[in-house]
């Protein structure tokens, strides 16, 4: 369950990341909501999941499924590159979220 609860907060990281793109630098106010409440949840759902995972697998998998989460919406919702670098890049952080999973 605490697995569940960090890829979950992890989510909400992505929603806030890309809220930002919405806030239009905090200028809108339903966007701003938004984005300050997914930061909020996120970091609350961070907060219990840390209380049985190791600190530094937690922290890492939870900025890790927020990176990958945001570069893929980025690619979707704002045509950012997906040059075959970058995505390899992605795969990277991929790969070492599962490790860091399969070594807890």
């Amino acid at each position: 369950m605490p697995w569940l609860t960090l890829v979950i907060a992890g989510l909400f990281e992505v929603g806030w990341a890309i809220g930002l793109k919405y806030t239009e630098g905090f200028t809108r106010v339903w966007p701003t909501i938004g984005t300050v409440a997914a930061m909020a949840i996120s970091v609350v759902l961070l907060g219990i999941a840390i209380k049985t995972l190791p600190v530094g697998s937690a922290y890492a998998v939870w900025v890790g499924v927020g990176a990958v989460g945001t570069v893929i919406l980025g690619i979707v919702l704002f045509g950012d590159s997906a040059s075959i670098p970058r995505l390899i890049s992605v795969a990277f952080i991929i790969v070492g979220i599962i490790g860091l999973k399969l070594a807890s």
